[in-house]
């Protein structure tokens, strides 16, 4: 198990130095339409949309397009595998947990924040699909973005957890991207 007394206090600290960014960000929720499409957004990355992304794939007219939704796969699979560890040795709770002035707007997938898996995930892709179908990855980078986005807004993440999803999602999609290709 990766946590320890230090870890939760290091949190702890975190989490108060977060605490009004990620109040001010999750404010926008007032917004029906801010709510509205963050929560799509959010519900599209629960891995919806990665789906249907790495099914079209081999539609694509590139000829490596069937390998490259194997490998989006495997690495969707290995992406699940290292969060949910991180998760369950780190054990940060979700910001609407540890301050109810947040407003959790959507059920949470899990119980603990860091890193957000659903960041670590886009992320991970985002980075595979700027390797191999480059013009493809520009279209999907809002989606990304508004992914990481939302995981604040919602009220489910603090900002450094979006952040280290990011930073881990890209070094496993890098890193899977040298090992399917090489």
């Amino acid at each position: 198990m990766i946590s320890s007394n230090r870890t939760s206090r290091t949190f702890a600290r975190a989490d108060q130095y977060e605490f009004a960014l990620c109040q001010a960000i999750n404010r926008y929720i007032r917004f029906r339409f801010v709510l509205g499409y963050f929560r799509l957004v959010s519900r599209l990355g629960d891995g919806w949309f990665w789906y249907a992304l790495i099914l079209a794939l081999p539609l694509l007219p590139e000829s490596d397009s069937p390998t490259q939704a194997l490998h989006m796969a495997l690495t969707g699979l290995a992406c699940t595998i290292a969060y949910k560890w991180l998760k369950s040795g780190l054990v940060r709770e979700r910001p609407f947990i540890s301050f109810p002035s947040i407003d959790c707007a959507t059920p949470p997938l899990d119980r603990y924040s860091f890193p957000s898996g659903h960041t670590l995930h886009a992320v991970c892709f985002q980075t595979i699909l700027f390797i191999s179908h480059p013009v493809l990855a520009w279209w999907i980078l809002p989606f990304t973005v508004s992914v990481a986005t939302s995981r604040v807004v919602l009220g489910l993440h603090y900002p450094s957890d979006v952040l280290a999803g990011a930073f881990f999602g890209g070094v496993i999609g890098w890193l899977s991207t040298l090992y399917f290709t090489g």
